[in-house]
């Protein structure tokens, strides 16, 4: 059983486990799911203490090295709000100002555009001149995930920006819009020379390298199907990072040392801004609970999710799609993080048991993140 795949939980406080250790429960992990690739990084006290890699990258069986070239999936909004707020302390990016202040004209006159969305179907609505930078990194602006997951395609606003949390790319993408169209910066260039530079991440990029094929990822399905690279044209916050898991933990250390960040945007990024009142993360929109329902201690931060738990405060951030599964969890006492990257989205079903095990008991609500899974 899934469930069953660790077989104790380090007593909360002790030093963190080996690499030895960390490789044992990750092969267990790939034998008990079948998942074909599996990237582990851990930090601790703001370092990052191992890195490693296991399985294979690709069908032919070539290994899956931790220089291997990974889709960041939604790990990619993470990055995102962090670059946000080094524009809020550069006084370029103001919270809760609405993002129709930061653009020339209103947003629906731009029109439904290839590049970033449907705005010309918010006509007619004014709600969303209301809309912040705030809503968008805490996934209140009212809309769906995305305007293709309605009915019919049509971008909407579903509730009071500010209202309720519910999951939304297309929030995202909004920003990303009003950063470059209002601002006039570029944000692939921004991310380099703001973070990635910086940081020491040269294998990463939210738009497709050449020298990425040399060590690249495949993925696979929930049903074993292998799943080529995609090889994205175009800059999305909402989800279009490659990296690999050498550079990304880099960027969680940094993230839980709150390195690039004053001291106040570090703590704004991650602490628990607005409570979380539905059952799971998906499908958005979702019923919001009665409040004896919903889970304690949960809610929004800045592109994270806020928890309480055994350990204090935490936040963490999945990445997901057909054929990936990630996520990053940390904790504030002793800046301690595990990041798991897979090219095989049924390592998912360890991540809950993983987790436990490389950090202790954290109090991540798996129950919310994965609900088909039974392994929390």
């Amino acid at each position: 059983m899934i469930g069953m795949l660790m077989t104790g939980t380090p007593v909360l406080g002790k030093p963190i486990p080996n690499k030895a250790a960390v490789a044992a429960e990750a092969e267990r992990a790939l034998e008990q799911t079948g998942a074909k690739g599996l990237a582990i990084a851990l930090i601790d006290k703001g370092r990052v203490a191992s890195v490693q890699a296991f399985g294979v990258r690709n069908a032919k069986g070539d290994p899956l090295t931790t220089d291997t070239v990974m889709y960041g999936a939604s790990i990619t909004k993470t990055v995102f709000a962090h670059l946000v707020m080094q524009l809020v302390d550069d006084g370029l990016v103001d919270l809760d100002k609405p993002i129709a202040t930061m653009l020339p004209r209103p947003l629906p006159d731009y029109g439904n555009l290839d590049a970033y969305g449907n705005w010309a179907d918010l006509a007619g609505d004014e709600r969303w001149r209301r809309i912040t930078p705030r809503n968008v990194l805490t996934h209140s602006t009212g809309f769906a995930n995305f305007a293709f997951d309605e009915p019919d395609g049509k971008l909407r606003i579903h509730f009071d920006p500010g209202s309720r949390y519910s999951y939304s790319g297309e929030g995202i993408i909004l920003l990303q819009f009003a950063i470059e169209k209002g601002l006039g910066l570029d944000l692939g260039q921004e991310l380099h020379g703001r973070l990635f530079d910086p940081l020491g991440m040269k294998t990463t990029s939210l738009k497709w390298r050449a020298d990425f094929a040399s060590n690249l990822a495949d993925g696979w399905t929930i049903d074993g199907k292998v799943e080529p690279h995609d090889e994205r044209s175009r800059v999305r916050a909402a989800g279009s990072m490659d990296t690999t898991i050498a550079d990304l933990a880099r960027f969680a250390a940094a993230l839980v040392r709150g390195d690039l960040l004053t001291k106040a945007s570090r703590s704004e990024l991650a602490r628990p801004i607005l409570p979380i009142t539905t059952a799971a993360q998906f499908p958005t929109l979702a019923p919001e609970l009665p409040p004896a329902e919903r889970l304690p201690g949960l809610a929004a931060g800045l592109g994270v999710v806020a928890f309480q738990g055994a350990q204090g405060p935490g936040f963490f951030k999945g990445g997901h799609n057909d054929n990936t599964g990630n996520t990053l969890v940390c904790v504030e006492k002793r800046q301690r993080c595990v990041l798991i990257l897979s090219n095989d989205v049924r390592a998912e079903a360890a991540f809950p048991a993983l987790v436990r095990a490389l950090l202790g008991e954290t109090g991540v609500p798996y129950r919310w993140e994965y609900p088909r899974l039974k392994s929390w």
